[in-house]
């Protein structure tokens, strides 16, 4: 199963990026191409049947197994990134993480309007980074269809804040 693998897999770094914060450091999955390929497989085979016409991938982790999902699925790949870092006209939204705060942005022109868009990241922990995707895509004109992690860490509640739509991750803690 792969959550059990993922699970073994993923490694823990403690007090990082600040004290407090046990990081789940998913670059070990990325060092096994075989369980890289399975990761891909299962995000492919849940949000195929599930009509996304793109797929938001949040800077920088979300960027990697994102537009893997995205040209498998044969839709679009949109970046959402920190603020001051894409180059045309963008809209942009602040918000709270579990450690601080931060500022996300996306091209203006970046989504259709009621194009059905998947938001996907590495890691769903508060929720508020993937809710604030999710404000940015409704404020252009896309409607959020769902969201895709690799990991979820179940204990902060984050699915709470996504509620009312699709929320799938491929492991726990």
């Amino acid at each position: 199963m792969i959550a059990e693998k993922l699970s073994k897999t993923i490694r823990d770094v403690p007090d990082f990026p600040k004290p407090g914060i046990m990081f789940k450091d998913i670059t070990p999955v990325l060092a096994h191409p075989e369980l890289s390929l399975e990761v891909s497989k299962a995000f492919y085979d849940y949000w195929s049947p599930k009509g996304v016409e793109a797929v938001v991938g949040i800077e920088s982790r979300g960027f990697i197994y994102g537009l893997q999902l995205a040209q498998q699925l044969g839709v679009p790949f949109i970046p959402v990134r920190k603020a001051g870092k894409l180059p045309f006209t963008t809209v942009k939204h602040s918000y709270d993480l579990e450690y601080g705060s931060a500022e996300i942005e996306i091209h203006t022109d970046a989504v259709s309007e009621g194009q059905k868009v998947l938001i996907h990241d590495d890691l769903l922990a508060t929720g508020g980074t993937a809710k604030a995707a999710c404000e940015l895509i409704e404020k252009i004109g896309g409607e959020v269809v769902g969201y895709s992690f690799l990991v979820e860490l179940a204990f902060l509640k984050g699915a709470e804040k996504l509620e009312g739509k699709d929320v799938h991750s491929l492991v726990s803690f």
